[in-house]
This record gives C-alpha cells, structure tokens and sequence, in this order.
C-alpha cells in the first residue's frame, strides 16, 4: 500500500458506524476490522483516513444488508495534522466501498474526500465531487 503524506491520528476503531457515501446501496456500515494493521497483542484495531477496512452493512438496500464488504476511509471526524502545519476535521465518518485491490464498486461517490485518499486510491478521488 502507498504511504501517504501526513501521519493521520488513527480515530476510528472497531465497531465504529460510519456513512456510506456512495451510491452502491448500503447507507450505514460497521467496521468489523483493519486491513494491513501489525498491533500489540490485544490492542484494539484501529484505522485513520485512507485505510482499508471490512465493513458490515447495518442500513441500506435489503440486497446490500448483512453483506461484508471492505471499505476505505474518506472522512474522519478526529483532527489530523498535514506536514505543513495545516490541522483537517470533517463533520463525519464516512467510506466507500471497494473490492479487494481498492477499486470503488460504485459509480459515484457524495460529498468531497481528503487528499490523501487521492495519493493512495486515486480512482476515488477521480469519482469525488470535491477533493479537500
């Protein structure tokens, strides 16, 4: 995996609900865990902006619910510092769906994503409205 330019606060952990904000159905998801994590022996997982995670989907489409999906992370609500000094917060938690190689399965993604999901999975960050 690509490693980014900032050393984002990893503020979203297992069992967090998140926004689904693309238009592939699901609506509300839950992060079961962390793709390419290496942690402490019973140290809970967790993830930061432009991570891969699996997800369950909670609310969405009935064909969608109940499904295991993996997921990257475009918005946190947790501050996270940029190398030059800029601090970046969103109002919410929010992924896309992907296959396993980091694809979007969607055709369009609502509301904008952080720059650094743009150097890591540039795809999506092609189907953003607004890249921040």
């Amino acid at each position: 995996m690509k490693q980014i330019s900032a050393n984002p606060t990893k503020g979203i952990v297992t069992k967090t609900r998140c926004f689904c904000t693309d238009n592939s159905g699901a609506k509300m998801v839950e992060i079961i865990s962390v793709l390419n994590i290496k942690t402490r022996r019973r140290q809970i997982p967790s993830a930061g902006i432009a991570s891969l995670v699996n997800v369950v989907v909670k609310k969405g489409s009935p064909s969608m619910k109940k499904k295991v999906e993996k997921a990257v992370i475009v918005r946190v609500k947790k501050e996270y510092r940029r190398k030059n000094g800029v601090r970046i917060c969103f109002e919410d938690n929010a992924v896309v769906l992907t296959d396993a190689k980091g694809f979007p399965k969607a055709s369009e993604v609502k509301g904008c994503v952080a720059k650094e999901v743009g150097e890591r999975f540039p795809k999506i960050a092609g189907l953003a409205s607004a890249v921040i």
